[in-house]
Protein backbone atom coordinates (compact mmCIF):
# COMPACT_ATOMS: atom_id res chain seq x y z
CA UNK A 1 0.00 0.00 0.00
CA UNK A 2 1.46 3.51 -1.26
CA UNK A 3 1.65 5.83 1.51
CA UNK A 4 3.03 9.76 1.74
CA UNK A 5 3.88 10.84 5.33
CA UNK A 6 4.68 14.36 5.86
CA UNK A 7 6.49 16.35 8.64
CA UNK A 8 8.39 19.21 9.49
CA UNK A 9 5.97 21.43 9.48
CA UNK A 10 5.60 24.25 12.53
CA UNK A 11 5.69 27.98 13.24
CA UNK A 12 8.07 30.03 12.47
CA UNK A 13 8.77 33.66 12.33
CA UNK A 14 9.42 36.27 8.76
CA UNK A 15 12.38 35.45 7.47
CA UNK A 16 12.82 31.85 8.98
CA UNK A 17 13.44 28.29 7.84
CA UNK A 18 11.91 25.06 7.87
CA UNK A 19 13.10 21.52 6.28
CA UNK A 20 9.62 19.84 5.52
CA UNK A 21 10.46 15.59 5.20
CA UNK A 22 7.84 13.22 2.87
CA UNK A 23 8.70 9.74 3.32
CA UNK A 24 7.16 7.51 0.85
CA UNK A 25 6.18 3.89 1.89
CA UNK A 26 5.23 0.20 0.05
CA UNK A 27 7.06 1.20 -3.38
CA UNK A 28 10.76 2.52 -3.76
CA UNK A 29 11.64 6.14 -4.06
CA UNK A 30 13.23 6.27 -6.93
CA UNK A 31 11.63 5.13 -9.08
CA UNK A 32 8.94 8.22 -9.11
CA UNK A 33 8.35 11.67 -9.40
CA UNK A 34 7.01 13.50 -6.18
CA UNK A 35 5.27 16.96 -5.92
CA UNK A 36 4.85 19.23 -3.03
CA UNK A 37 1.61 21.50 -2.90
CA UNK A 38 0.21 23.60 -0.71
CA UNK A 39 -3.65 25.24 0.42
CA UNK A 40 -3.94 28.06 2.81
CA UNK A 41 -7.45 28.77 4.17
CA UNK A 42 -10.04 29.71 1.79
CA UNK A 43 -7.55 28.97 -1.42
CA UNK A 44 -7.26 26.83 -4.17
CA UNK A 45 -4.73 23.68 -3.43
CA UNK A 46 -1.72 24.88 -5.75
CA UNK A 47 1.84 22.89 -6.97
CA UNK A 48 4.87 24.56 -5.29
CA UNK A 49 7.39 21.86 -6.14
CA UNK A 50 8.18 18.67 -7.78
CA UNK A 51 11.30 16.55 -8.58
CA UNK A 52 11.38 13.35 -11.41
CA UNK A 53 12.67 10.06 -10.44
CA UNK A 54 15.38 11.40 -12.36
CA UNK A 55 16.20 14.43 -10.15
CA UNK A 56 16.93 16.59 -13.13
CA UNK A 57 15.86 19.45 -13.21
CA UNK A 58 12.87 20.00 -9.99
CA UNK A 59 10.22 22.74 -11.11
CA UNK A 60 9.02 25.23 -8.88
CA UNK A 61 6.37 27.78 -8.50
CA UNK A 62 7.18 31.19 -9.37
CA UNK A 63 6.52 32.47 -5.77
CA UNK A 64 8.96 30.80 -4.02
CA UNK A 65 11.77 30.51 -6.65
CA UNK A 66 15.04 31.04 -4.87
CA UNK A 67 13.86 30.19 -1.56
CA UNK A 68 12.72 26.73 -1.78
CA UNK A 69 14.79 23.84 -3.01
CA UNK A 70 13.38 20.39 -3.07
CA UNK A 71 16.25 17.50 -2.91
CA UNK A 72 15.58 13.27 -2.56
CA UNK A 73 17.41 10.85 -1.12
CA UNK A 74 16.18 7.50 -2.12
CA UNK A 75 18.15 5.62 0.08
CA UNK A 76 15.83 7.19 3.26
CA UNK A 77 12.61 6.96 0.67
CA UNK A 78 12.51 10.94 1.73
CA UNK A 79 11.85 14.03 -0.51
CA UNK A 80 12.80 16.75 1.29
CA UNK A 81 11.22 21.02 0.79
CA UNK A 82 13.85 23.38 2.51
CA UNK A 83 12.18 26.77 2.53
CA UNK A 84 14.08 29.69 3.25
CA UNK A 85 13.42 33.49 3.84
CA UNK A 86 9.99 32.36 4.49
CA UNK A 87 7.12 35.12 4.58
CA UNK A 88 3.42 34.91 5.54
CA UNK A 89 2.05 34.61 2.98
CA UNK A 90 3.59 31.09 3.08
CA UNK A 91 1.70 30.35 5.60
CA UNK A 92 -0.49 26.66 4.50
CA UNK A 93 -0.78 23.10 5.04
CA UNK A 94 1.56 21.05 2.76
CA UNK A 95 1.07 18.12 1.44
CA UNK A 96 3.47 15.76 -0.95
CA UNK A 97 1.88 13.50 -3.69
CA UNK A 98 2.66 11.07 -6.35
CA UNK A 99 1.09 9.74 -8.88
CA UNK A 100 4.14 6.49 -9.13
CA UNK A 101 5.06 7.84 -12.36
CA UNK A 102 8.79 8.90 -13.46
CA UNK A 103 8.21 12.49 -14.50
CA UNK A 104 5.80 15.62 -12.82
CA UNK A 105 2.35 15.07 -13.83
CA UNK A 106 -0.43 17.76 -14.04
CA UNK A 107 -1.76 18.89 -10.60
CA UNK A 108 -5.33 16.57 -11.71
CA UNK A 109 -3.03 13.82 -12.03
CA UNK A 110 -1.80 13.13 -9.02
CA UNK A 111 -3.66 9.50 -6.97
CA UNK A 112 -1.54 9.42 -3.91
CA UNK A 113 -1.73 12.30 -0.99
CA UNK A 114 0.09 12.76 2.21
CA UNK A 115 -2.29 14.05 5.13
CA UNK A 116 -0.39 17.33 5.14
CA UNK A 117 1.59 19.35 7.54
CA UNK A 118 1.35 23.35 8.90
CA UNK A 119 3.52 25.85 8.32
CA UNK A 120 2.56 28.77 9.60
CA UNK A 121 4.75 32.29 9.39
CA UNK A 122 4.30 34.59 11.41
CA UNK A 123 6.00 36.93 14.43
Amino acid sequence: QVQLVESGGGLVQPGGSLRLSCVLSGVTLDLYAIGWFRQAPGKEREGVSCISASDTTPSYTDSVKGRFTISRDNAKNTVYLQMNSLKPEDTAVYYCATDLGRYCPRLHEYVYWGQGTQVTVSS
